[in-house]
């Protein structure tokens, strides 16, 4: 064999050597590579063992109701009541585990006081029954409602001197003091003039013009020659409601009383003063020991449809008085209200409107 043949047989055998040790280095190369990836993936793949939390739950245990004594009616109350113990509450651990948290809420809660309202001038405490007590209603000879706002336009004129006077005065004390708690009220008081409770009446000589002052405020009203004839000279006074609460009973009480009749009877004006509230009375209770003169039957069916257009009921209560029965029966009827007799002796009767 020449020399050539033997150094061409040499390189081919040295090229296959070479060409499988690069395929053997790539493959080896590859697998590292892989083998790396795989045992990074593993540290990063697997996630980190935590515990879980242990979670508490409370369970409470037998709860008190908690139920504030009710109020007793004025007929029959004990001087000054204790008040309800608060509610209370137990709480205890349980010794297992929950899935759910539960927070603990702290609760206040308010004891109402059972001594608000005692005066020596209107009673202990307020009415409790049929509704009333907590802004629930009024009474008034024998009327019962349910109202948030109730008005009295009550007849002080002089007529009214002797045991109406005595009956009318010892009512509408009775009724102020029962009014609950929350409810708003107003006393209008007329004769010839109308004024709001606590407002000063000076009527001049002759009874022809009389003023009505409030604290810096003055309003006149005129006659015209007769005791159902008086007519505002100029503004009228106007109410505004007061809420119930020991201060204004008290002040309310000492209206009722003290109060002096004045000359002169009219319908009309104290109803539309009344009327004209804002926001408007639920309830008007409406006492007279007199007719308006020839006018009683006309200003019954305008104040009727009036007080029935704004959906005020209007309760009469006619203080022996025959002749003013039968208009305050209508205006009664007409406002969707009640009536009420009052007779010699003190009598009450509620009189059916059917």
């Amino acid at each position: 064999m020449s020399l050539h043949a033997t150094t061409s047989k040499t390189e081919a055998i040295l090229r296959r050597q070479r060409k499988l040790s690069f395929i053997t280095s790539a493959i080896i190369s590859v697998l590292t590579v892989i083998l790396i990836m795989l045992v990074f993936s593993f540290f990063l793949l697997v996630p980190m063992s935590k515990e879980p939390p242990v979670i508490v739950t409370y369970e409470s245990g037998t709860t008190e109701k908690f139920e504030p004594d009710r109020p007793k009616t004025l007929t029959n109350v004990d001087r000054k009541p204790a008040a309800p113990s608060a509610a209370r509450v137990s709480v205890i651990t349980a010794q297992t585990t929950s899935p759910m948290a539960v927070p603990t809420v702290d609760v206040e809660v308010v004891t109402p006081s059972l001594d608000f309202g005692t005066g020596d001038d209107f009673g202990d405490g307020w009415s409790d029954g049929d509704g009333f007590g907590s802004g629930g209603g009024a009474s008034f000879f024998n009327q019962k409602v349910k109202a948030k706002r109730v008005a009295y336009v009550i007849d002080y004129s002089q007529s009214m001197k002797g045991v109406p006077e005595k009956l009318m005065r010892a009512e509408l004390a009775k009724s102020v003091k029962e009014l609950g708690t929350g409810m708003q009220f107003q006393m209008i008081f007329f004769a010839g003039p109308v004024w709001v409770a606590g407002a000063e009446v000076n009527m001049q000589k002759g009874n022809r013009t009389a003023t009505v002052k409030d604290g810096g405020r003055k309003y006149d009203w005129k006659s015209g020659g007769d005791a159902h004839s008086w007519n505002p000279d100029g503004k009228k006074q106007t109410p505004e409601w007061l809420t119930v609460s020991e201060s204004t009973l008290k002040t309310a009480a000492k209206h009722i009383r003290e109060t002096e009749l004045v000359w002169g009877t009219i319908w009309d004006h104290p109803l539309e003063i009344a009327l004209s509230m804002e926001p408007r009375p639920d309830v008007i209770f409406f006492m007279t020991d007199g007719v308006a003169g020839g006018k009683s039957a006309d200003i019954a069916k305008d104040i009727g449809r009036k007080a029935r257009s704004a959906n005020v009921i209007i309760n009469t209560v006619a203080m022996m008085i025959p002749k003013a029965q039968e208009p305050l029966k209508d205006l009664a009827k007409r406002s969707g209200g009640q009536f009420t007799i009052v007779k010699e002796g003190g009598n009450v009767q509620v009189v059916p409107l059917d």
